[in-house]
């Protein structure tokens, strides 16, 4: 963004803050959550006027929903509607494998929940609402930065009444994979690179329709389902850069593809009446390798995108939300952490993240790549795969690897006295 589209007009007003969370996405509300819980004065900017938005990361690994439990939420939070996922079934070239298997866990939760990402988003921010030290608010987009010479001071917002200036100790930005924050710190990016793109689609489902498959790949195609319950999430992989290609193919094309590789969808798809129906994700694999400046701090998809292999994306955010509470809530009791205090965080979350993206990247290629540039040639199942549907206890091997990850992260931050709480004090919005 350059200085022309900086808002020219004097702020409305301006708020001061100790931390300034860009963002109110999985890594954004989590992390306003312990900082609230910590004591720490924080607000969350999240640029909707709403958490609704579809196409979202949806998977809630044991991970995540052990960090629940430590936080005495979980009762609550398994009341949300949800569905639950516990063996990973693919057939592969006509070929039926057992990927992963979580009942092998030794985990409370040995379950991948799926929910609607705004029904978590909206869970953090109702049970945060004890916290007084804790604001969200909505309708408000970062549009700039605050400088003092070479420290970040805080952000410059759009909001329905306004441009409003939120000078902060320290701004944390969770603005995702198209991050605003890092343009504007001029941050560079490490792209790693992926062969492939979703199409994500929803076809009805009913009562009576089950089947516990996954994933199925065959040669030149590639299509992964989830079942919602009232519906069938479906995320449909074609070739990297090949969109315009399925497009020109006309819908029917595609809709009769799809039914070929999964016949249980032949009900529900007509549900999907043209491509405004088909959402395009676009995968990247990404990171920084300077995660802190001066004042700032950036976590989650802004600061390392992962690919949707595995599901991850969300618990990496959260894990990073934890690390930066376990390592910084207590100093931002006392003022802004230096920037190696900050540094902190990235040293210990790079070592997760670049294994997961070596891991993703592994798949991609191997796997998912193969399948899409096959020409045609009949599929086999890769050695690996055949000894871990061959071997049942090998199966607790990659749930591992995806439903608690490498390194997990468990809450240390510390919750400030009740008598900093509320009980029923409505969060600030806009």
């Amino acid at each position: 963004m350059g200085e022309a589209d900086t808002p020219r007009h004097v702020p409305r007003h301006s708020v001061k803050t100790r931390c300034c969370i860009v963002g109110g996405g999985p890594a954004g509300m989590m992390l306003g959550y312990l900082l609230g819980r910590a004591g720490v004065d924080v607000v969350v900017l999240e640029k909707h006027a709403d958490f609704f938005r579809d196409f979202r990361g949806d998977t809630v690994h044991p991970s995540t929903l052990q960090v629940m439990d430590e936080l005495g939420l979980i009762d609550g939070f398994l009341k949300l509607p949800h569905q639950r996922l516990q063996t990973m079934d693919g057939l592969i070239g006509g070929t039926s494998v057992r990927i992963a298997d979580l009942r092998r866990l030794h985990t409370k939760y040995p379950f991948i929940a799926f929910m609607p990402q705004w029904d978590f988003l909206n869970f953090l921010r109702e049970a945060g609402k004890r916290f007084a030290s804790l604001k969200v608010m909505m309708s408000t987009e970062a549009v700039d930065l605050i400088r003092h010479g070479e420290i970040i001071a805080g952000v410059r917002a759009r909001t329905s009444d306004g441009v409003v200036d939120i000078g902060a100790d320290l701004t944390i930005a969770c603005d995702g994979r198209h991050s605003t924050v890092r343009e504007r710190a001029g941050l560079s990016v490490e792209e790693i690179g992926a062969p492939m793109d979703v199409l994500w689609f929803r076809v009805g489902r009913t009562p009576d329709q089950t089947e516990n498959l996954f994933a199925r790949v065959e040669s030149g195609k590639m299509m992964v389902t989830f079942d919602r319950g009232d519906y069938w999430q479906c995320a449909y992989v074609i070739a990297k850069g090949q969109y315009d290609a399925v497009k020109a193919r006309g819908l029917p094309a595609l809709l009769d593809d799809v039914v070929r590789m999964a016949p249980i969808l032949e009900h529900g798809i007509a549900e999907v009446k043209s491509f405004d129906d088909v959402k395009l994700l676009t995968v990247a694999i990404n990171r920084l390798s300077r995660w802190a400046r001066p004042g700032l701090l950036l976590i989650g998809d802004a600061a390392h995108a992962m690919s949707p292999v595995g599901g991850v994306g969300v618990n990496l955010a959260v894990q990073d939300a934890i690390a930066t509470a376990n390592l910084l809530a207590d100093k931002l009791t006392r003022g802004c952490p230096t920037e190696h205090e900050l540094d902190a965080v990235r040293r210990r979350r790079e070592f997760p993240v670049k294994v997961t993206q070596v891991m993703q990247v592994v798949v991609q290629n191997n796997i998912i790549g193969g399948a899409l540039t096959s020409g045609g040639r009949p599929l086999k199942v890769p050695l690996l795969l055949r000894l871990i549907s061959a071997w049942p206890w090998l199966q607790g091997i990659p749930a591992r690897v995806i439903a608690i990850g490498v390194r997990p992260e468990h809450v240390h931050s510390k919750a400030a006295p009740t008598s900093q709480r509320r009980d029923s004090v409505g969060i600030m919005s806009r």
